[in-house]
């Protein structure tokens, strides 16, 4: 069992917390320029953060290096597909027409899957749902009773929120490797009002396309496979539409980056050099109140150890490149 500790005690929230002192998993932040706070959002669980159920949280700052929490701010619900007690992953939250919309993946481990498990992972319902809020802090409340965008067999992970030339909205995610060998990024138009998908999915690449020998590092005979995690989606000063992802290389976790060809979400895409790697990945990137551009990841990747690190950004009009990390 973990030693409890006032970073992690939803019972006991604190004040001056340092990044180092947060067990955090894909971290995303939410810059509030209105109130002059950013927000940063995680998973929480039972036995990390004294919850009754898994769910996500939320540490807040004025200026990233003193941070106050953690604070509860979704809770997986009972009485619907997802098991309150199996976990809530990459969380993240967008504004759209005035309100506060959290996407995160949630689980239900006791609805299996038909085939084989791979590398000993079973396939079981999983799935990106949408909660919302009139708050950063909430309480989210999913937006309908099935709770789900695309069915919860596809077993999609890591949703993110889009929006294209159009104005039209859109959840961009990870099909899981666990299904496809060979993990994709794919995208579904959203209802106006999120409330459920409009058509089918695009499919945008594939894991096995990134620039390195990114399969995971498995014994000799055993299935090779191809993981996409953590997509984000950002345009440089010049107009490039750019998505960070994540994946493996040599079994270390790493942080890439591509871009779109056309400048459109459909692409074609194209892949470009990592920009970190020592076993860090699931980044998002974000605008200080100051214009800066900053990078947030987990590293490494095995929780309850791993912390986020902050990275300065350039911002070159044609890609995003690391500047320099933040101590």
């Amino acid at each position: 069992m973990p030693v409890y500790n006032s970073a992690c005690d939803v019972n006991n929230p604190q004040k001056g917390l340092q990044l180092s002192e947060i067990p955090a998993h894909d971290p995303f932040i939410f810059a509030d320029s209105l109130n002059g706070l950013y927000y940063l959002y995680t998973g929480g669980s039972p036995r990390l953060h004294r919850m009754e159920s898994y769910g996500v949280l939320t540490y807040k700052s004025t200026n990233l290096r003193e941070w106050e929490g953690p604070y509860i701010v979704f809770t997986v619900p009972e009485g619907g597909w997802a098991h309150p007690q199996h976990g809530a992953w990459a969380p993240e939250v967008h504004v759209y027409k005035g309100r506060f919309y959290l996407f995160v993946t949630l689980h239900n481990n006791d609805r299996p899957l038909e085939g084989e498990p791979i590398q000993g992972f079973a396939k079981h319902w999983r799935g990106s749902v949408i909660a919302v809020s009139d708050s950063l802090e909430g309480p989210f409340r999913l937006l309908n009773e099935e709770s789900h965008v695309l069915p919860e067999t596809m077993m999609t992970l890591d949703g993110t929120f889009y929006v294209d030339e159009k104005g039209l909205p859109w959840m961009v995610y990870c099909h899981e490797w666990i299904q496809t060998i060979d993990g994709t990024i794919e995208a579904v138009r959203l209802k106006e009002d999120l409330s459920g998908a409009v058509g089918e999915p695009i499919h945008l690449f594939n894991g096995s396309e990134a620039l390195w020998e990114n399969e995971e590092a498995l014994p000799e005979g055993d299935i090779r496979v191809y993981v996409t995690d953590g997509c984000q989606l950002y345009r440089t000063s010049g107009g490039q539409l750019m998505m960070l992802w994540s994946s493996y290389q040599a079994g270390s976790y790493v942080q890439t980056i591509a871009r779109s060809m056309t400048g459109q979400l459909e692409g074609p895409w194209e892949q470009l050099p990592p920009l970190v790697k020592d076993d860090s990945g699931h980044g998002m990137m974000f605008q200080t109140f100051e214009g800066t551009w900053l990078l947030i990841l987990h590293q490494p990747f095995r929780m309850p150890q791993s912390r986020c690190k902050l990275f300065e950004m350039e911002d070159r009009g044609d890609n995003f490149k690391v500047a320099r990390q933040i101590d």
